[in-house]
């Protein structure tokens, strides 16, 4: 190998070394394939470009959820995670590939030696001086450590791509539930309204029968008294309303003052059980099946693996080393004598072998550490397979009580509504009594809130069973 070729070399290697951040584009292992292209990526069906524009009127609640996903902080940082997970499985394939490196030196070296009283000894030279070496290092065998780092490096990525789907249905859970809460006080205003001119007309026909005189003044003042508590109700179902329509736009990363335009709560809803399996099926799925206990086995595996590797960084590896150096350094015949140009060659190949003997105890204290932690990710698993079973009992039976009410709050309405009417056809005849008039207004004013509230609720009920399921599919979801 010539100087040139090899000044050719480090040329070369200096321009790849510059052009770094852009060749690592091009993923030459192969890790990085699988990665999303934006942080929804893998719960959006229609991939998540998150591209939006004025929001939908009346707005869905899919795109309510969409919206929040990719805006949420937290799902950026799930999907942040995964690629540096990702890149670390790089880092630990890379392991197993050859290290090559150059070294190239210039000087200008000068050099004087004055000789007292000898001056034909002494010398006095200039000259510029340059060295390049290639050296090569590749571990051949290390019993396990490199393996152990590979294995670790992936449970971490299967951890963080299952902790990254739990914050998917963490997110748009939190989501739903903004969007039936906004439902669920938009239908409340709009029965304060309801329930404000029912109490205007009820205290019209109370002071028609006072002016002529078939009812006491008290009448009239009751129907005032009703009719001042609803405008009363009404003004905080008003702030209510604004209240949840700004939350729920600030979970959208809009402004709260966005106009927003949410449909009212279906009447058509058919509050069956959505989920065939009973309760008991339920949790034993969710206890080896749910993203966030996924998320915590990998956790777990990965800590194992980090014990075994650091029991086998303690023991020996064999290596295969090389090195080729050339420089031109001057060489002289001895003192006083002149120098004369050189070349100078130097290069070995080998194996070498590392044995560890004395690390001042610190390797034993190294794995008792990994041995520790692996107990602790062993405990986090089990508390976070204990959450998500409780989480799916408790949202199993709160599904299952709003489904019940959603019928219970259908016979309360049909029969409040049927008992005003007729207790206002009674006043407004004569024979019925404004106690019994504002009695009914009063169920029937309840009776209607508790209509929306049970629609809304059995919704939300719904949505929040799937995500502790794990099993919400937003492109579904309206």
């Amino acid at each position: 190998m010539n100087a040139r070729r090899l000044r050719w070399m480090v040329v070369v290697a200096m321009a790849a070394t510059t052009a770094m951040p852009i060749a690592h584009a091009f993923d030459m292992l192969q890790v990085q394939r699988d990665i999303s292209a934006t942080a929804v990526g893998p719960m959006l069906t229609s991939g998540g470009n998150c591209q939006f524009a004025t929001p939908g009127r009346p707005l869905q609640l899919s795109e309510v959820v969409e919206r929040a996903l990719c805006d949420s902080p937290q799902t950026r940082a799930a999907w942040a995670d995964v690629k540096a997970r990702t890149a670390g499985v790089g880092i630990a394939r890379a392991a197993y590939l050859p290290k090559v490196s150059i070294d190239a030196q210039g000087v200008r070296q000068s050099s004087a030696i004055d000789v007292h009283g000898q001056p034909s000894l002494g010398t006095n030279y200039t000259a510029n001086v340059h060295s390049e070496g290639l050296s090569l290092s590749w571990v051949l065998l290390d019993f396990g450590d490199r393996s152990a780092a590979l294995k670790n490096a992936q449970t971490m990525l299967e951890a963080a791509r299952y902790t990254q789907a739990a914050t998917l249905q963490t997110v748009s859970a939190e989501a739903a539930k903004r969007y039936y809460t906004a439902q669920a006080a938009k239908g409340a205003l709009d029965a304060a309204r309801e329930i404000e001119r029912m109490t205007r007309r009820s205290m019209i026909a109370a002071q028609a029968k006072v002016d002529s005189g078939v009812a006491p003044i008290t009448d009239a003042l009751q129907a005032q008294t009703q009719h001042e508590q609803a405008a009363f109700s009404l003004a905080k179902a008003q702030g209510d309303a604004h209240v949840a329509l700004g939350e729920l736009s600030s979970a959208m990363g809009l402004a709260p003052d966005t106009p927003l335009e949410v449909p009212p709560v279906s009447e058509s809803a058919s509050p069956l059980n959505t989920f065939g399996e009973s309760v008991s099926e339920l949790i034993r799925e969710v206890r080896d099946a749910h993203p966030a206990v996924r998320a915590a086995e990998a956790q777990y595996e990965a800590a194992l693996a980090k014990v075994t590797q650091s029991k086998a960084q303690g023991l020996p590896n064999v290596s295969l080393v090389a090195k080729y150096t050339l420089n031109n350094q001057p060489q002289g015949a001895g003192l006083g004598l002149p120098t004369y140009p050189s070349t100078g060659r130097e290069a070995y190949l080998g194996v070498q072998i590392s044995i560890p003997l004395f690390e001042g105890f610190g390797r034993g204290y190294q794995i008792d550490q990994a041995q520790a932690q692996a107990e602790r990710d062993w405990y986090a698993l089990e508390d976070v397979r204990r959450r998500a079973m409780l989480d799916v009992w408790n949202s199993y039976y709160a599904l299952g009580t709003a489904t019940e009410n959603v019928g219970n709050s259908t016979s309360l309405l049909s029969i409040s509504q049927r008992a005003f009417d007729a207790a206002l056809r009674r006043y407004e005849s004569g024979v019925g009594s404004i106690l019994e008039l504002m009695n009914t207004q009063s169920a029937l004013a309840i009776a209607t809130q508790r209509r929306v509230q049970a629609l809304a609720d059995w919704g939300g009920a719904r949505f929040d069973l799937a995500a502790k399921l794990g099993q919400l599919d937003v492109g579904n979801s309206g």
